[in-house]
């Protein structure tokens, strides 16, 4: 590895880590900013919400324009906008003094992220060929997993230790670092076909599908789809998403070429991470509210029982990126999903009472933790893991390998926008599936309880605890109702990886993915 690489790696990593980190580190500290902040627009926990949506929202919507403009103006340069970017609106973040002065700030921080995950990809897309692009994607997705799994750690740290403000100021010196690695060490790359005109209307149509879509399927599961304005941002993300490749195919220099998606690798990569991330969306939102809100973890405790899945990425994707560089991804893509599968599988047998092992250890007269301790949530989490493993930087470096490398921002994005959107849609697909199972499973074990009435819905909603007055008989049913649920949304999952697996067995072929590089370097 060049000492050119070497650098490029660094600062891609920083980067994009830091729009990963943000998000968990911001979770954690969210209480306290609610405690801390004065509100006189929005409400605390409207507010909240706001704070982690708002960003998210913004961070989809803008991913395809981001590609796009990294392509076309040059990586390096829009990568060190949003470098900078990011630092300055972490600031800002930091300095708010009003909770809604920090949403707004938020949303400008969303927009910089944006510009940050397809271009670190693109950087090293652009740095790396062969074997070695594989070994490199493995090592950005094993050190942006680790700043992850870092992130309720070093965030919970922060708001400890020196307050909630630092857990955005704290990204100020280490992005400014990232900056100027970027402008001394990384070289400028851009499509061959600079002469193109930019697609500024194909932009504004991208946005409004991705971000339309994405806010109102956010919105809609924060208010479990009781909100107009949810199935509004929903109706016009739909009515966007189906003009825009009408649009694409009239322009003549379009934002997007719909010629990309007559590359097979491309195509296939795309709907396998549709359902792939989908599945993996669906595990981790509802095994965190399982555990809590019906097993009864402690935040720490559900926090741990992730940690295994977050030091396999760690230490496995390196090696596995190397080899699917050197051999093709197609094995991994294929075997991967189906060991997730027997992950979800073996959730579907969990108890009404299991029990964390941070629990266990905290009685001090039991000296060794109730089997079910161990049997029940740690092989799940571990074959999930491993299989999670095999996945992530062969499902990368296939990606970038298959787009003609003028296109590799904007292929990158599409990704990026395909994921974001595919995890909340299938999300609140499942949760109906989840609900129904549910309130049957509670009607039946309780049938003294109308189910179909509004009052008891919002008494008992599902993964979580019965608000106050709920009997111990209810208690009871509610939390077998609750496992119910959730092995219902394990079983789709297992269907979700298997249709990933599926898609990648047929559509991808063995051996490496040939890099087509047709970028050329700035002058």
């Amino acid at each position: 590895m060049t000492s050119a690489q070497r650098w490029t790696l660094l600062a891609t990593i920083i980067g994009s880590g830091a729009v990963f980190l943000d998000g968990t580190i911001v979770n954690v500290a969210l209480k306290a900013i609610g405690e801390d902040l004065p509100a006189t627009l929005v409400g605390v926990l409207e507010g909240q919400t706001y704070v982690v949506s708002g960003y998210l929202a913004v961070l989809a919507a803008l991913l395809i324009l981001a590609g796009a403009l990294s392509d076309h103006f040059g990586r390096r340069r829009v990568y060190a906008i949003g470098l900078a970017g990011f630092a300055g609106t972490s600031a800002l973040c930091g300095l708010a003094p009003t909770l809604e002065w920090l949403i707004i700030f938020r949303l400008l921080q969303g927009a910089a992220g944006a510009l940050l995950i397809p271009g670190s990809l693109a950087l090293i897309n652009g740095c790396f060929d062969g074997a070695e692009r594989g070994r490199a994607f493995g090592i950005w997705a094993a050190a942006t997993s680790g700043l992850v799994l870092l992130g309720p750690l070093v965030g919970g740290l922060l708001v400890d230790t020196v307050g909630w403000r630092f857990a955005f100021l704290i990204n100020v010196p280490v992005l400014a670092f990232a900056l100027w690695v970027t402008r001394t060490h990384v070289f400028e790359t851009r499509a061959l076909q600079g002469v193109r005109r930019f697609d500024w209307i194909g932009s504004i149509v991208a946005a409004i599908a991705v971000g339309g879509l994405s806010a109102g399927l956010i919105r809609g599961q924060e208010g479990a789809w009781a909100d107009p304005a949810a199935w509004a941002l929903i109706g016009v993300g739909l009515v966007a998403l189906v003009a825009f490749p009408v649009l694409m195919a009239t322009r003549r220099d379009p934002l997007v070429p719909l010629d990309l998606f007559r590359v097979r690798a491309f195509t296939s990569i795309n709907l396998a991470t549709f359902f792939i991330y989908g599945a993996l969306y669906v595990t981790l939102s509802y095994q965190s509210l399982v555990f809590q809100g019906v097993l009864g973890y402690t935040a720490l405790a559900a926090g741990a029982a992730t940690l295994p899945m977050g030091i396999l990425l760690t230490v496995l994707s390196t090696r596995i990126g190397s080899i699917a560089g050197r051999r093709g991804a197609r094995t991994f893509l294929v075997t991967g999903p189906l060991i997730m599968a027997v992950g979800l599988l073996w959730y579907t047998r969990l108890p009404v009472d299991s029990a964390s092992w941070l629990a266990a250890l905290d009685r001090p007269a039991t000296l060794i933790p109730p089997l079910g301790v161990v049997t029940d949530v740690l092989p799940a989490t571990i074959l999930f893991g491993l299989g999670l493993s095999l996945i992530v930087a062969p499902l990368t470096s296939t990606l970038m390998g298959s787009v003609p490398g003028e296109f590799s921002g904007l292929g990158s994005a599409i990704n990026n926008a395909i994921s974001r959107i595919g995890q909340p849609l299938l999300g609140a697909l499942i949760f109906i599936a989840i609900s129904a199972t549910f309130y049957a499973s509670l009607g039946a074990a309780a049938p003294d309880l109308d189910t179909a009435a509004a009052a008891v819905r919002q008494q008992f909603p599902p993964l979580n605890p019965p608000s106050a007055g709920a009997t111990e008989a209810h208690l009871l049913a509610a939390r077998t109702a609750s496992i119910q649920a959730f092995r219902q949304a394990m079983v789709v999952g297992v269907g979700l990886l298997m249709i990933g697996s599926l898609v990648s067995f047929v559509g991808l072929r063995e051996g490496p993915t040939p890099g087509q590089r047709t970028s050329a370097p700035a002058t």
